[in-house]
């Protein structure tokens, strides 16, 4: 395997690959604003039927993951992630003009089928060019401005409702991602050098995952970053109905949800400084703990309150809780990826379909086990959060006794 080259990080390289990796989220948020509406337009008669608009999408990202992973590898990275912009664009012209729930889940089936592309290879195009702390501190950078996308999303996913209604939302979510590919097919260049591409072939595909699975460290750290993932998209699939239903915040749930996620950001910003000084893997481990924590609190103090504490003190135990939440993400990844330079599209998307595919599932239970209070939405913080914790545990003390190597060609 060629030896990496550091790169200096560039302003604009950060914001393209956060933009990038950011078509999921803005997928997500933008549309959290609409949902009841577009519940009674589409004749949805269970309210928690509705949120399958939310988890649809992370199902198509992680049916996608594995497939743009071997196309990067083989084909490079433009191509990858080129062909997932035009999926993600088709499925929004079909969510657009959807006139009842199963065309609606179709369609954003295929936008998280497209944003898989760029979601995924974004962190290959990451790890190209940088590995081990220096990865993890680019890829918190990348997170700050990523996790900008929930701040404003729903801002803008409720001015669009105002102003014209659910539907163009999907307008919007179309013409960002035109301007996505524009701008990196101009700008970025192909990382993945001619000479190092692989070939697509069954026997290599096997080979490679089985190296994978052989990485037991690796392993742990992907299916943590599956439970944590899972208790995000608990969160995801909860904070609407929650807010507006239980708390009856109506139109002021943007704004609420635009707070919640500022505790992420600042999080992922924070953890690109102390990550150079603690490492991933402290830090990893000690935010899951906390959230374990502070989910078994609040779960005691709900449980007092019949369900439904006070709208502050529920805001209060989220912001800190998806606090230690954004320490996670980078870190977990990175440290799932760092064994697997050479293979690094491939790698990149059998951890993203694996974690993926754990997350959905264990978010939308929590979702679906809504019940008019709070108690189904901290528990699933508080038992995700620990299986996280006993993973990150296991792989850590595996690590300490075996260090990493690199998989080799």
């Amino acid at each position: 395997m060629k030896q990496i080259k550091q790169h200096h990080v560039s302003g604009e390289f950060v914001a393209l690959m956060a933009l990038l990796m950011c078509m999921v989220a803005l997928s997500i948020d933008a549309v959290l604003p609409g949902l009841s509406p577009m519940a009674s337009d589409l004749n949805v008669s269970d309210s928690n039927d509705i949120q399958l608009v939310i988890a649809i999408v992370y199902a198509g990202m992680a049916v996608g993951q594995l497939i743009y992973g071997f196309l990067a590898d083989a084909k490079g990275r433009k191509v990858a992630i080129s062909l997932g912009i035009m999926i993600f664009v088709l499925g929004s012209l079909v969510a657009l003009f959807s006139d009842n729930l199963e065309m609606m889940l179709l369609g954003r089936f295929l936008q998280g089928l497209g944003a898989a592309g760029p979601r995924t290879i974004t962190l290959a195009i990451i790890r190209d060019q940088y590995k081990g702390n220096e990865m993890a501190r680019v890829l918190s950078l990348v997170m700050t401005v990523f996790i900008i996308s929930p701040v404003i999303a729903p801002l803008i996913g409720q001015g669009i409702l105002w102003l014209f209604g659910w539907r163009q939302i999907f307008i919007f979510l179309l013409g960002l991602a035109i301007v996505a590919w524009l701008w990196f097919w101009l700008r970025q260049p192909e990382t993945l050098a001619v000479e190092d591409r692989v070939p697509f072939s069954v026997k290599e595909t096997l080979r490679n995952l089985r190296r994978m699975v052989n990485e037991r460290v690796a392993v742990y750290y992907v299916v943590a970053l599956g439970f944590i993932f899972g208790a995000f998209i608990g969160f995801l699939n909860s904070v609407q109905p929650v807010l507006q239903g239980i708390y009856k915040m109506g139109a002021a749930f943007p704004l609420l949800f635009a707070t919640l996620t500022i505790s992420f950001a600042g999080a992922s910003y924070l953890n690109s400084r102390l990550v150079m000084r603690f490492g991933t893997k402290r830090l990893a481990l000690s935010a899951a703990v906390m959230v374990v924590l502070l989910s078994s609190v609040m779960y005691l103090i709900a449980l007092m309150l019949q369900g439904v504490p006070p709208l502050w003190g529920l805001m209060i135990y989220l912001g800190i809780t998806l606090f230690f939440v954004g320490l996670q993400f980078g870190n977990l990844n990175a440290m799932a990826m760092e064994p697997f330079g050479h293979i690094a599209g491939t790698a990149s998307a059998v951890i993203g379909n694996v974690s993926t595919l754990l997350a959905v599932v264990s978010g939308t239970l929590v979702g679906q086990l809504l019940d008019g209070t709070v108690l189904p939405l901290v528990a699933g913080f508080g038992l995700l959060a620990s299986g996280s914790a006993l993973f990150i545990h296991r792989a850590n003390v595996i690590h300490s006794q075996r260090p990493v190597e690199l998989v080799k060609s």
